[in-house]
Formats: C-alpha cells, sequence, structure tokens
C-alpha cells in the first residue's frame, strides 16, 4: 500500500490545479497594470512610460501609446478571426471523427450491450465494447476541446501582451523582458492545470459508470489523448502555414528587394506575419505540448490499469501519472519566481542565461518532487505488465524512470540552444558562410542540422533502455511524462519567443527609436533560441510518449512481439519511415505555394500604390491576412488526412502487424527529420539576426543590413521558415497521433483487421 490514502490524493489533484489557474490569474493582473495609454490609470498603476534619460526628441508619448494600441488591436482581430475560422473546420471534423471512432469499437462485438470477460484481469467481467466506444468518444471531444481552448487562451494573452512588451522596452530591457515572461507563464500554467483538471474530472465522472472495472475505464480515457493530438495537428499545420506563407512574403519581398526593415509599416504583409506569430507559434504550440501531456499520461494510467495497480484498485497508486503534473505545477510555480521576482535583468547579455536558468532550476527542483511522489505514492514493491508477463518492480524504480526522462529533455534542451543560438560557433560558422553568398549559407545550415540531431537521440535512447530495463512500457511513460512535468516554464519560455517578436514588430510599425528596437531585438534573438528549445522538448517527448503508446497499442492488440523479418511488419516498417518526409513534401508546398500568391501580392502593392515606398500611402493589409487564411485553411487539410487515415487505413486492410511496422517506421524517421528541419531554420535565422545585430567585430565585417552577405542570410532564414515551423514542429505530432489512434482503434484492428490479407 502507498502512504498517501485515496482521500488525500483525491484532495491534492484538484489544489495543485486550481493553484496553477490562480497563479497564471495572477501573472495575467500583473501585466494587465501596464497600461496601453497613459491617461489609463484607473487601477493607480501611474509610473512614468518613458524614463526622462530617454525621453526622445519631438515624440508625442500619448501618440506613441495609441499607435501601439491600434496595432495591437489589428493583430489581436487578425489571430482572433482566423482561429475562429479554423475551428469552424475543426468543430465538424470533430463531429465525423467522433462518428468514426463510435461505430468502429461499438462493432467490435455488434454493438452489444452485454457484459464480456476482461481482456487482462481473467476471470472477471467488464463493461461491454458499447460502452468503451461511447465514453472513449466523450474522452475524445474533451481533448479536442481542451486542446482548443489550450491554443486560444495562449493566444489571447499573447496579443494583449505584444504591446505593453513593446511600451515596457521604453524604460529599458529588464522591464520588457518581465512582462514578456510574465505572459508567457500565463498560458504555460493555464494549459498544465487545465489539462489536469479536465483529465482528473474525466476519471472521476467515467468511475460513476465503471465502478470496479478500472481496465474499461483507462481504455476509454486514451480517447482524451487523441482528441489533444488531432486538434493540435491541424493547428500546427494551419497556424504554420498561415505564419510562413506572410513572414516568406513579407521578407522576400521587403528585405531582399525593397531594401526596408523587418516590419516597416509599408510592407503589405506586416500584419499577417505578426498575427502568424501568435497563431502558429503561439496556439499551435499550446494544443502541441497539450497534446504530448494528455498522451503520455493517458499511456501511464492504461499500462497502470492492466498491472498489480488497477487489478488491486489502488487509487493513489494508480494516479501516480497525475500526481508527478502536480508537483511539477509546483515547482514550475517557485521556478518563475526566480525570473520575474528574485533576479532582475539590468543588461542585454542577461536575457538568455535567465531563461536557461529556468529550464535547469525547474529540472533539479523537479528532480527532488518526483522522489517525494515516488515515495509516498507508490508502494514499495508492486508488479507492472510486460508484455503477457508481471515483472517486479520497486518505488525508486520509477523515480530513475521519470528522472532519466526529466534530464534527457534538459540535455535535448541544452544541445537545441547551442545549435541555434548565436552565441555559440555553430551558428557564427553558419552566419560566416554568407560571405560566399546564399548557396554556402544554405549548405552550412543543413549541415548543422544534420549533426545536431546526434545528441538528443542519445539522450532520447539512454532514457529508453534505462525506464524500459526499470519498469518496462510504464517506465517509457512515465519517463515522456518526467520531460513534461515542468511543461509550464517550457511553455512559458518558448510562449515568451512569439511576443517578443511581436512586440519588436509593434516598435518598428509605431516608428520607435533605434534604442528600443536594439531592445526588442535583443529580446526576440533570445526568443528565437527558446522557441527552439521549446521544439526540442516537443520532438524529445513526442519519441518517448509514441513508443510508450506503440507498447499500449501491441498489447491491446494482441500481439506477442513485432518481428521486422516477417514481410507483414517490414514492409509497414518502411512504409512508415517514407511517411514523414510524405507529410513534410506536403506541408513545404504549401508553404511555397502560398508564399508565391503572398510575394506576388506584396510585389503588386509595392507597384501599383502610389506613394506606398515613400510612406504617403497606407498599404492594404487586409488583402495579405485574406491570402494567408484562405491558404492555410485550404492546405492543413490534405496533410491532416493523411496522418488521420493511414492508421484507419492500413489496420483495417492490412491487420495490427503491419500497422506496429508503420507505427515503428514513421517513429525512428520522423524524429530524425523533425529535429534536424528545426534545428536548421532556427539556425539560419539567428545567423541572420547576429550579422543584423553587429555586436561583435566578426559579425560586424559581415553586415550591415543590406550588404550582399545580408542578402543571403536571408535567403537562408527565408528557406527555413517553413522548416521550423511548419514541417519540423508537425512531425512530432504525426508521430504521437498515428500511435494513439492505433492505441484507441486497436480493438476493432484485433477483431476485424487485415481484410487484404485475409482475402489472399
Amino acid at each position: 500500500m502507498s502512504s498517501l490514502s485515496e482521500g488525500v490524493t483525491q484532495i491534492l489533484i484538484p489544489v495543485a490545479a486550481f493553484l496553477g489557474i490562480g497563479f497564471a490569474l495572477l501573472q495575467w493582473f500583473l501585466v494587465s497594470r501596464v497600461k496601453l495609454t497613459s491617461n489609463d490609470s484607473s487601477n493607480g498603476y501611474k509610473e512614468k512610460l518613458i524614463e526622462s534619460d530617454e525621453e526622445e526628441e519631438g515624440v508625442n508619448n500619448l501618440e506613441m501609446s495609441i499607435k501601439c494600441a491600434e496595432i495591437q488591436h489589428a493583430i489581436s482581430v487578425g489571430a482572433t478571426s482566423f482561429l475562429f475560422t479554423e475551428y469552424k473546420y475543426l468543430g465538424v471534423f470533430m463531429g465525423v471523427f467522433g462518428a468514426i471512432i463510435f461505430l468502429f469499437l461499438g462493432s467490435v462485438r455488434g454493438f452489444s450491450t452485454k457484459s464480456e470477460p476482461c481482456t487482462y484481469n481473467q476471470g472477471n467481467t467488464c463493461k461491454p465494447a458499447l460502452a468503451n466506444a461511447f465514453f472513449s468518444t466523450v474522452a475524445f471531444l474533451l481533448g479536442g476541446l481542451t486542446s482548443v481552448l489550450s491554443g486560444f487562451l495562449g493566444m489571447k494573452i499573447a496579443t494583449y501582451a505584444n504591446a505593453r512588451t513593446t511600451l515596457e522596452a521604453r524604460k529599458g530591457v529588464g522591464k520588457a523582458f518581465i512582462t514578456a515572461f510574465r505572459s508567457g507563464a500565463v498560458m504555460g500554467f493555464l494549459l498544465a492545470a487545465n489539462g489536469l483538471l479536465v483529465l482528473y474530472v474525466s476519471i472521476n465522472l467515467f468511475k460513476l459508470y465503471y465502478g470496479d472495472d478500472w481496465e474499461g475505464l483507462y481504455e476509454s480515457i486514451t480517447g482524451y489523448g487523441l482528441g489533444g493530438s488531432s486538434m493540435a495537428l491541424f493547428g500546427r499545420v494551419g497556424g504554420g502555414i498561415y505564419t510562413k506563407a506572410a513572414d516568406v512574403g513579407a521578407d522576400l519581398v521587403g528585405k531582399v528587394e525593397r531594401n526596408i526593415p523587418e516590419d516597416d509599416p509599408r510592407n503589405p504583409a506586416v500584419i499577417a506575419d505578426n498575427v502568424g506569430d501568435n497563431v502558429g507559434d503561439i496556439a499551435g504550440m499550446g494544443s502541441d505540448l497539450f497534446g504530448s501531456y494528455a498522451e503520455s499520461s493517458c499511456a501511464a494510467l492504461f499500462v497502470a490499469s492492466i498491472s498489480s495497480f488497477g487489478i488491486s484498485h489502488e487509487f493513489t497508486a494508480m494516479s501516480y501519472p497525475l500526481l508527478i503534473s502536480s508537483m511539477g505545477i509546483v515547482v514550475c510555480l517557485i521556478t518563475t519566481l526566480f525570473a520575474t521576482d528574485l533576479f532582475e535583468i539590468k543588461k542585454v547579455s542577461e536575457i538568455e542565461p535567465s531563461l536557461k536558468r529556468q529550464l535547469l532550476i525547474s529540472t533539479v527542483l523537479m528532480t527532488v518532487g518526483i522522489a517525494v511522489v515516488s515515495f509516498f505514492a507508490l508502494p514499495s514493491e508492486f508488479t507492472l505488465f510486460n508484455f503477457g508477463t508481471e515483472k517486479e518492480v520497486k518505488n525508486w524504480h520509477l523515480f530513475f524512470c521519470v528522472a532519466t526522462g526529466l534530464w534527457a529533455g534538459l540535455v535535448i534542451g541544452y544541445t537545441t540552444e547551442y545549435y541555434t543560438s548565436n552565441a555559440y560557433s555553430p551558428v557564427q560558422d553558419v552566419a560566416d558562410a554568407c560571405r560566399t553568398g546564399a548557396a554556402t549559407n544554405v549548405i552550412f545550415g543543413l549541415a548543422l542540422g544534420y549533426k545536431s540531431v546526434i545528441i538528443p537521440i542519445f539522450a532520447i535512447a539512454i532514457a529508453i533502455y534505462v525506464s524500459f530495463s526499470l519498469a518496462a512500457m510504464y517506465g517509457i511513460a512515465v519517463a515522456a511524462l518526467g520531460m513534461l512535468s515542468t511543461i509550464a516554464t517550457g511553455l512559458a519560455i518558448d510562449a515568451y519567443g512569439p511576443i517578443s517578436d511581436n512586440a519588436g514588430g509593434i516598435a518598428e510599425m509605431a516608428g520607435m527609436s533605434h534604442k528600443i528596437r536594439e531592445r526588442t531585438d535583443a529580446l526576440d534573438a533570445a526568443g528565437n533560441t527558446t522557441a527552439a528549445i521549446g521544439k526540442g522538448f516537443a520532438i524529445g517527448s513526442a519519441a518517448l510518449v509514441s513508443l510508450a503508446l506503440f507498447g499500449a497499442y501491441v498489447s491491446r492488440a494482441g500481439i506477442k512481439s513485432v518481428d521486422v523479418l516477417t514481410p507483414k511488419a517490414f514492409i509497414g516498417l518502411i512504409v512508415g519511415a517514407m511517411l514523414p518526409y510524405w507529410f513534410s513534401a506536403m506541408t513545404m508546398k504549401s508553404v511555397g505555394s502560398a508564399a508565391l500568391k503572398m510575394v506576388e501580392e506584396v510585389r503588386r502593392q509595392f507597384n501599383t500604390i502610389p506613394g506606398l515606398m515613400e510612406g504617403r500611402a497606407k498599404p492594404d493589409y487586409a488583402n495579405c491576412v485574406k491570402i494567408s487564411t484562405d491558404a492555410s485553411l485550404r492546405e492543413m487539410i490534405p496533410p491532416g488526412a493523411l496522418v488521420m487515415l493511414t492508421p484507419l487505413i492500413v489496420g483495417t486492410l492490412f491487420g495490427v502487424e503491419t500497422l506496429a511496422g508503420v507505427l515503428a517506421g514513421s517513429l525512428v524517421s520522423g524524429v530524425q527529420v523533425a529535429i534536424s528541419a528545426s534545428n536548421t531554420g532556427g539556425a539560419w535565422d539567428n545567423a541572420k539576426k547576429y550579422i543584423e545585430a553587429g555586436v561583435s567585430d566578426h559579425a560586424k565585417s559581415l553586415g550591415p543590413k543590406g550588404s550582399e552577405c545580408h542578402r543571403a542570410a536571408v535567403i537562408g532564414d527565408t528557406i527555413g521558415d517553413p522548416l521550423k515551423d511548419t514541417s519540423g514542429p508537425s512531425l512530432n505530432i504525426l508521430i504521437k497521433l498515428m500511435a494513439v489512434e492505433s492505441l484507441v482503434f486497436a480493438p476493432f484492428f484485433a477483431a476485424h483487421g487485415g481484410l487484404l490479407f485475409n482475402f489472399l
């Protein structure tokens, strides 16, 4: 028996979730105290917007604030209208796919309402398959709604905070940093707390019907992970196409052809570009990490339910994944205070170390937290399901599994930072390659991306070996949960990037001084690196989550072992390894064709609107926003259909063994492609920023803006845009989503799959 009673566990989990929500609301309140107009000081926060020694000659402060407010409003309206349109499409998808889940799972026993023998807990009777179909569908809808809510709330706080960060930059880089970071924390804590709370409430409500049938209860809960990830896929792909079509169009015509600065108000694509940061990098990333969290929790709960925890109905031990997440919220709360209250940033050079320190502090504190949870929530000895056998495990084994995942995440984060930050030699080498033109820049960037895969893959391999050796498939599931246990901090430093990027754009469009733009650029450069770190975490956790889901699928489908020497499994393996390339081709081409239309529209406006280049006329921003919106909504459907339909077609026509091969193949190749794509794009972006900032003598020798060297860097950055913000981040959803979908439909595939092979 565990030391914690069931009653205490039932209190601790919701308390942690409400604590996270309360802390998020507090951070939002603190951000809201920064007023957009100086006469709006109703809550007594009357601090001057500009310190006297930095006041600019002839600049009307109120006029500047009003300008920022107008730009912020345009970005917010654009992002909100796009997401609402996207969610209408997703609402239809959820209804249709929910019906498919119900029909497929209900037909396993011919829609029978009679109780049936349990699959694992031999000798006992479980609830009918029809109940599993109904509750899996409900869980799918709940997961989808929570995922959409996570992305939408993140976008709202980001568009609320961007102009406030710009205004705070007038007081100094430290104030701007705190505003951007607090805003990121709102998103991080809301997502972690909402994900935990909805999962906890769902389990308790489902238990009212299932009673002692924990096997059926936790099998149906896997629909929650499927709902979360399917929304994340469309959010990531749709948002990624939107943001990169605008970004590529704005950069190619604005910077390369017209030689005007980034985010110049004369550029017709500038509002669409800033809207894209919020719908792609914020809403998309929020849904993505929520999906990972939901799936790793569902995989761990499912494996535990068919182990001694589930069979002997030990609620506290069963809730170990939820208690880890609860501890994560408390740890991240303490960690956030280090960035916002305990250490004040005074210089630009302190920004990136402060963000890196967040990762390290949260990891160290969480290691202690995991030890506490493992000691109190788990019995000293227990057995875990291990492909038909039972494995003897001790509670300290699980501590090492979770801690290994947690520290593997830190290694991936730091490796990503080394390869994408312009403070280190890899990115500086890429920048140096621009001296001989765009071609050498591209060659160096691709090489950097491939090389950056090595250390993360070893970290993931070690985490898998240690976790599986100690606690079989359950060990891998909780290792993934360990990597995601500090999700609130990870998302805070990730969301900080696009908020800073928007702040820089607003400063440029409002016509603020070069000094303020330098500060926002410094925030943005650090944000680029943290965004790459966030993607590294998402990809690393996706690899572990997919493997855990793969193990759960193999167990549920009744496969004794996956033998790659059998033709059924091998053809699945080789086709699965191809899928990430097919998917990437679709998303890259979508960005390319949308960017083509954007470039033509921006060129048309520059050529046909008199006085646009001189600043006497305003561009038609709305037309560029429409091009991005239409392209992303149209183009997100084929890649989404590829991912959602592959498991259904393979499982139904070719059977469970071939599908197991497809899942293994897509996992192995998808992780490599995703890491290299994300890091290549991040490195090209920061090589461009390294030349633009011109901080070191080396950077000055490559610059200034508008030089041949800088143009080569912009071309590299433009090529990298769809890699780092569309294809790369979407691939981790591909490998997770196919695995969780296969697990949810496993009863159907086991009963009726392999139609084609049955006829042959």
